[in-house]
C-alpha cells in the first residue's frame, strides 16, 4: 500500500507513486471524513462486485489527519496484493477539497466515489459503472425504495423539494454520495466548500450528461439521523448559495438589484408618508419610522451598488470564462 501524507495546497499537483504499469479502468475514491466504518470490511464488501466485472480497479482512501490510524489496517490488504492505497492530508479540510486533492491519485478514466460508511448495496456498483460506459458523464445512485425512519424521509423530502426546481426534478437523492463519473468531471468542476454533495446539479448545469439510477438501500443506512442546529443552519446557507450560483452567477445585478429596489421602495414609501405628516404639521423628529425609512433606502442603494460591482467583475472575467460545453462537433469536408 502506498500511504502518503500530502500538503493540501499541493495535493492536486502531486505525482503519485504508482504501483505497476498496467492501466486501471476504475478508480474507487473513498473520502474518510465523516462517521467512517472499518475500512477493511468496507473494501471487502464493495470490491467484490467490481472484481466480478473483470475490470482492473483500485481503491483510494483519502483521509483527514485525525483518521490516519483508520487507514493502517489497509496495509494488510496491500501486502496480500490488493489494489489499495491511502492518501492522508496534513491539515483539516472538508469532503470537497479532499476529493479534489485525491483526484490526482486516481489512474482510472472512470471514478466511483463512496462514503466511508454504507449507503447502498454493493451489488449496484456495476450498474453505475455500466452507465458511464454507455455514454453518461455522471451516474448518481438513488436509494430506492427508501427504508428510512419517518424523520429521515421528512428531511430528504424537504431538501429535495427546495432544490427540485434547480435540478429540474431530475435528482432525487443528492445526499447519497455514491456516484460514478468520468475523471475529468471532478477535475474540471469548480467545487469548493461543502458543494461536493451538489456535484450532480453543477454537472447538469455545465452540460454534462447526468443519469440517476435507482439502487437498493443498504440496511445499515436505514437508521434515524438527527443533527445539531448548526448542521441544519449550514445546509440552509449552502442552499441559498446554491440558488445564487445557479441562477445569478452571470447576472448578479438581477439578484442584488431586485433586493435593492424592494428595500428602496419600502423605505421611500415610509419617507413619503412621514413627509406628508410633516407637511400636515405633525412632528417626525422622534419617530422610529424615520430611521427605518432612511435605513431601507441606504441598504437598498448599497445592494444595487453591490450588484453593479458584481456585473463589472463578471464583465472583466468574461473573456476567460467558457459558460458552455460542446458535447459534439461535426466537420464537413470541403470540395
Amino acid at each position: 500500500m502506498v500511504s502518503k501524507t500530502i500538503p493540501l495546497e499541493s495535493a492536486a499537483e502531486a505525482v503519485p507513486d504508482l504501483d505497476g504499469d498496467e492501466p486501471v479502468e476504475v478508480s474507487v475514491l473513498i473520502p474518510v471524513t465523516e462517521r467512517p466504518e472499518p475500512l477493511v470490511a468496507l473494501y471487502e464488501e464493495y470490491a467484490a462486485p467490481i472484481r466480478a466485472l473483470g475490470v482492473r480497479y483500485e481503491f483510494i482512501f483519502a483521509a483527514e489527519p485525525w483518521f490516519r490510524e483508520l487507514t493502517q489496517p489497509l496495509a494488510t490488504l496491500a501486502a496480500a496484493g490488493e489494489p489499495v492505497r491511502a492518501v492522508v492530508v496534513d491539515q483539516t479540510t472538508g469532503e470537497t477539497r479532499l476529493l479534489k486533492a485525491a483526484a490526482a491519485f486516481c489512474r482510472g478514466p472512470v471514478v466511483l466515489t463512496l462514503p466511508a460508511y454504507r449507503r447502498i448495496e454493493a451489488s449496484a456498483l456495476p450498474d453505475l459503472i455500466a452507465c458511464i460506459h454507455e455514454g453518461a458523464d455522471l451516474a448518481v445512485a438513488r436509494r430506492w425504495p427508501r427504508r428510512d425512519p419517518w424523520i429521515n424521509r421528512i428531511q430528504n423530502r424537504i431538501l429535495h423539494r427546495i432544490i427540485g426546481r434547480l435540478a429540474d426534478d431530475r435528482i432525487h437523492d443528492v445526499a447519497c454520495g455514491v456516484r460514478a463519473f468520468r475523471r475529468e468531471v471532478l477535475l474540471e468542476m469548480p467545487l469548493y466548500g461543502d458543494f461536493s454533495r451538489f456535484l450532480p446539479i453543477f454537472a447538469q448545469r455545465d452540460g454534462y450528461r447526468v443519469e440517476e439510477l435507482a439502487v437498493p438501500q443498504h440496511p445499515a443506512d436505514a437508521r434515524a439521523r438527527i443533527y445539531g442546529p448548526g448542521v441544519y443552519l449550514r445546509r440552509v446557507i449552502d442552499l441559498l448559495n446554491l440558488f445564487f450560483l445557479l441562477r445569478f452567477t452571470d447576472k448578479p445585478l438581477r439578484f442584488f438589484g431586485m433586493i435593492g429596489i424592494v428595500l428602496g421602495m419600502i423605505g421611500s414609501a415610509i419617507l413619503l408618508v412621514l413627509l406628508g405628516q410633516r407637511l400636515g404639521g405633525q412632528g417626525i423628529a422622534d419617530r422610529p419610522f424615520l430611521l427605518l425609512g432612511v435605513l431601507f433606502v441606504v441598504v437598498g442603494a448599497q445592494a444595487i451598488a453591490l450588484g453593479l460591482i458584481g456585473e463589472i467583475i463578471v464583465h472583466l472575467h468574461a473573456p476567460a470564462r467558457k459558460p458552455y460545453r460542446i458535447a459534439r462537433s461535426t466537420t464537413t469536408a470541403r470540395d
